[in-house]
């Protein structure tokens, strides 16, 4: 079907409307009921957990529930591929800010150093339950990692160009072991976790 201008015009004003309460509300609320579901799971894992105690755990009724979402593999889904979208486009941004090859390292160690001091559930659920997802989903989550990995062992074969593409990825992967550690180590402050994580990871990469 053909549009007019002034038909597109109207549309990308429609769009650009901002948010009605009411929406902004039930995306609070879905939010909600996502870091439920991550704290739950983390500690019980994904199939020691049901899709009522995630709505108990927020003080939502089950028919207010599956407003949100029809199954607690649906929200396990929404939460992995949430995150690794997230991460995803952190090092994007990271790889697309500048010619550095050094800054770009320190900005993805800033990335997965974000990640891994605000969200600890989201660790122990990806590192537990990744199997868990149904294929479509797995398979998404599967591709953003391999990019992202592929980010960090370019960037790292461009601040050292000694290392083989083999030894490079082994030492992203060791560095990436050692930061998703902080669900099971001793919680210290933010500022002082983000600094000790920082200087661990530019000490493994440089291994």
């Amino acid at each position: 079907m053909l549009v007019d201008a002034g038909e597109d015009e109207a549309s990308e004003s429609r769009d650009a409307r901002p948010p009605t309460a009411r929406a902004l509300a039930k995306a609070q609320r879905r939010r909600e009921i996502l870091v439920a579901a991550a704290r739950l799971m983390a500690r019980h894992g994904f199939h020691g957990v049901r899709l009522s105690d995630i709505g108990t755990e927020v003080g939502v009724s089950g028919p207010a529930l599956y407003r949100h979402f029809a199954s607690k593999d649906e929200a396990l889904a929404e939460m992995l591929l949430d995150i690794s979208q997230r991460l995803h486009a952190g090092a994007r941004a990271a790889m697309s800010a500048g010619d550095d090859p050094e800054a770009t390292l320190n900005a993805l160690i800033g990335v997965h150093v974000d990640f891994v001091v605000t969200e600890p559930d989201l660790i122990s659920v990806q590192f537990q339950d990744l199997r868990s997802l149904a294929r479509e989903p797995r398979e998404q989550v599967r591709a953003l990692q391999r990019e992202y990995v592929g980010w960090w062992v370019s960037t790292l074969r461009r601040v050292r160009p000694e290392l083989a593409e083999p030894e490079a990825r082994a030492l992203a992967h060791a560095t990436f072991g050692l930061l998703n550690s902080t669900p099971r180590i001793p919680r210290l402050p933010e500022q002082e976790l983000r600094a000790v994580m920082t200087r661990m990871a530019r000490a493994a990469l440089a291994a």
